[in-house]
């Protein structure tokens, strides 16, 4: 069986689109790998539920907006189904698809007893007031409330979401179930149910994995972070914290460079103020895609998906590339960088640490226990090292990258399970 990216125009290639072309790809060649016959990968292929719901939203001058809002259901044969939320304009329906089925094998390569799914909305937050943006949520999650619940589906945050998106969540379950249902999102306020060390938990899992994958002590090891938002700041901060030199970060406005290391915390303090990296007056101003050029150990790209193509990829300097975000490397890329001796430790599993918590929260909200943050840093840490240890081991032992061992174990895990479960009827 032959794998290859289907074929499209120009006025195809949406980022959503080309995202879910990269998630087939990436399928596709851990199907052969594992010897899949074509009935099997065709159902791993295709999500379970795919629902497209049209969210009035009232605003304050009395206009009323109607926006497009997804959820996918792509796999539950381990589980129920587990996935963020994301607020983002160029959201589509071909992203979540393809967000969803990296869920699944993100879920099994780590061990957590879940499916994978996602859901979004196309639209820009930051152009929504409060009381807007609390509008637009409740009228979402009335929209897609028969897909979601504790033992169904339940969503995180994502991109253009937080702990506040989940308590509204939550909130609006709840008053339709006429009982409190904490159980129903990961990513809560603390005070709702949430966990100890949710917040920060994607970015530590990406300092674990980078760490791991380096094999070394950090100290002095040079770091470059695309995308200093919620992800890529703490990851930042967490690598510093370890001993790395982060030299360079970028967002939406531009990037900065500082050769002799970033003060991580003191840009954290200037970003909260003015919104931005560019203008931190103790580095340089840098181009974007200038950062990708950078002479560095480490890259990590944290921003959205298809940040690595085939065309800056060649430039791609850095010995090690980790993946903060989901698909921010293509199929195409990831040849160039395995060619130029680029090793990268992929988004399922590198950034794998914020599922790994959302699942450790949904256990404490499901028994009506809370554990301490240290007990919380203890599991997560355990997870993600034994994870990375069996992706090494099986990349060695078969002559695979990163990135194809992840997707053989992942999709080898679904695959049993759905085998071991039987078609019914």
């Amino acid at each position: 069986m032959s794998v290859m990216v289907p074929s499209r125009t120009p006025a195809q290639i949406t980022p959503g689109r080309q995202a879910l072309d990269s998630a087939l790809y990436q399928l596709g060649q851990a199907a052969e790998h594992l010897g899949l016959d074509d009935g099997l990968h065709t159902m791993l292929a295709t999500p379970r539920r795919s629902l497209t719901v049209s969210v009035p939203v009232r605003r304050e001058d009395g206009r009323m907006d109607v926006v497009q809002g997804y959820r996918v259901q792509h796999n539950v044969s381990r589980g129920p189904a587990k996935g963020g939320i994301r607020f983002h304009p160029g959201t589509d329906i071909h992203e979540v698809t393809a967000l969803a089925m990296w869920m699944t094998w993100k879920c099994a390569l780590v061990g957590i007893p879940y499916g994978g799914a996602k859901g979004g909305v196309a639209v820009d937050p930051t152009a929504l007031t409060t009381r807007e943006l609390e509008r637009l949520t409740r009228r979402y999650v009335n929209e897609i409330l028969p897909m979601i619940g504790p033992e169904k589906d339940i969503p995180a945050p994502d991109v253009g979401t937080d702990e506040q998106t989940m308590a509204w969540i939550m909130d609006t379950y709840s008053v339709n179930a006429g009982y409190a249902v904490p159980g129903v999102v990961t990513g809560k306020p603390a005070t709702l149910g949430g966990s100890l060390g949710r917040s920060g938990a994607t970015s530590r899992g990406v300092q674990i994995a980078a760490l791991s994958a380096l094999g070394h002590a950090p100290d002095g090891v040079t770091v470059a972070v695309q995308g200093f938002g919620k992800v890529g700041a703490l990851a930042a901060q967490y690598l510093a914290d370890a001993g790395c030199r982060v030299v360079a970060v970028s967002d939406v406005s531009g990037a900065v460079h500082a050769p002799g290391g970033l003060d991580i915390a003191d840009l954290r303090a200037w970003v909260a103020e003015s919104g931005q990296v560019l203008g931190y007056r103790h580095a340089d101003a840098l181009g974007h895609d200038e950062l990708f050029e950078l002479d560095v150990d480490v890259l990590v790209p944290a921003a959205l998906e298809g940040a690595i193509t085939e065309t800056n990829a060649p430039r791609v300097r850095a010995r090690l590339v980790v993946e903060g975000a989901n698909g921010p490397t293509t199929p195409e890329a990831d040849e160039i960088l395995a060619a130029n001796g680029t090793v990268v430790v992929p988004d399922i599993l590198a950034n794998a640490g914020g599922v790994i918590v959302s699942y450790l929260e949904w256990v404490q909200n499901m028994q009506a226990y809370s554990w301490s943050e240290g007990e919380v840093g203890r599991r997560l840490h355990e997870l993600m090292q034994s994870a990375y240890g069996e992706v090494k081991s099986l990349a060695a032992e078969r002559a695979l990258s990163l990135r194809q061992a992840a997707h053989v174990i992942g999709v080898g895990r679904v695959a049993e399970a759905h085998q071991m479960r039987g078609l019914y009827p």
